[in-house]
């Protein structure tokens, strides 16, 4: 341990279902790197357990938890509690994972003489300036501070020199998936059976849902098909309306006999659920509210790796992954139109699905692949 790079991963939540991504990139690092997690709540701990995890609020009274509604006592007592163990641990960097968390960190970064990493995901880099404009100034101090941003693609990082984010400062750096761990099988249909259509996300507004709905509707008398869905709402307001918004919507377009709502479901039982499907759906769209996927979802990424054809949008950076035509099909965002026509064409040319598939796997293998990215990654370390 003394020989090796010691570094924090900070996180608020360890670790939410729909952050398997973040569990993957932290778990393919090599055992060159020391790596220590530190949370403030713990959940799907069963799917999730990492050997060195710190959480913050254990043992911590009713009354000193509900002090973490109050984010200047949260900050301090975080800020305390780090500088405690860091003596211990004795870390070289210091990695926020969200905007928001990386401006929380940065007085516990610079009094810990830690260099700071900060990777955006989506929500930080379009949602929280544009609902709170105290964000523009947070992250123009945040920018100044830390020595290092990465975000998933090229689209992601023009947001954030819009922002003001450094160039020298910023790489892109791609989230991967365990190639290694999901077998390529070549999908086969044939119009004598129901075209299987799987979506996979949260029921937010930036996963635009709806839109798919709509598309199969518009369907129903052209192509016979089933769709699961696997996700569902969160306690927010807006992720509960949507919910409404799209149950709504499996009703009225006449629906509820070919869809299956599974809820969430576990890494390995979604990647199980994928290979009895045909055509994977990611209407990504940018939210009201401006929260978008900011790169893209890495969902999308594994689906493409176990050989199934991709529907997707041309949002953010989904186009670096899915190249019309080549390793998938892309349609406008909200165009429900063109979301039918893509999926009706795949119905159609079930001689190109091998061209598409292998196409797209051979992408994630060479781009996206979540053990080389980790190797990526140790560089980018290294060379603070």
């Amino acid at each position: 341990m003394k020989n090796s790079l010691r570094v924090v991963h900070f996180s608020n939540s360890w670790l939410p279902q729909t952050q398997t991504w973040l569990y993957t990139q932290i778990s393919n690092l090599p055992p060159t790197i020391s790596t220590f997690i530190f949370c403030e709540q713990l959940e799907n701990l069963d799917q999730f357990d990492h050997a060195d995890l710190y959480l913050r609020d254990r043992g911590l009274s009713i009354f000193q938890q509900l002090e973490k509604r109050a984010g200047f006592i949260r900050r301090a007592r975080r800020t305390s509690y780090f500088k405690r163990v860091a003596r211990q641990l004795r870390p070289h960097i210091l990695h926020s994972h969200f905007g928001n968390v990386g401006w929380e960190n940065m007085r516990l970064a610079l009094q810990s003489s830690l260099q700071h990493v900060v990777t955006f995901y989506g929500f930080d880099v379009n949602q929280l300036p544009v609902s709170d404009a105290r964000w523009y100034p947070r992250y123009a101090a945040l920018f100044e501070s830390a020595a290092l941003f990465l975000c998933e693609g090229p689209h992601m990082a023009s947001c954030l020199e819009q922002l003001g984010c450094p160039e020298h400062k910023l790489r892109v750096h791609h989230l991967g998936a365990s190639v290694d761990q999901i077998e390529y099988r070549e999908r086969s249909w044939n119009a004598t059976q129901p075209l299987k259509l799987l979506i996979a996300s949260s029921f937010v507004e930036k996963k635009g849902i709806p839109y798919a709905l709509t598309a199969l509707r518009d369907l129903r008398p052209e192509l016979d098909f089933e769709l699961t869905i696997i996700g569902d709402a969160s306690h927010e307001k807006n992720s509960q309306n949507e919910k409404r918004k799209i149950l709504a919507a499996i009703e009225e377009y006449g629906l509820s006999n070919r869809t299956t709502l599974l809820g969430y479901q576990p890494h390995q039982a979604l990647l199980k659920i994928a290979y009895d499907h045909h055509v994977f759906i990611a209407p990504s769209v940018s939210a009201a509210t401006g929260d978008t996927e900011g790169g893209a979802p890495v969902s999308l990424i594994e689906m493409a790796a176990t050989g199934m054809p991709i529907v997707s949008t041309t949002h953010c950076d989904i186009p670096n992954i899915i190249l019309d035509e080549e390793t998938g099909l892309l349609a406008p965002e909200r165009d429900s139109e063109g979301l039918a026509a893509r999926i009706l064409w795949l119905a159609n040319n079930t001689d190109q699905w091998q061209r598409l598939t292998l196409a797209a796997r051979a992408r994630v293998e060479d781009q996206f692949n979540a053990k080389s990215q980790a190797l990526r990654l140790v560089q980018l370390y290294q060379a603070l």
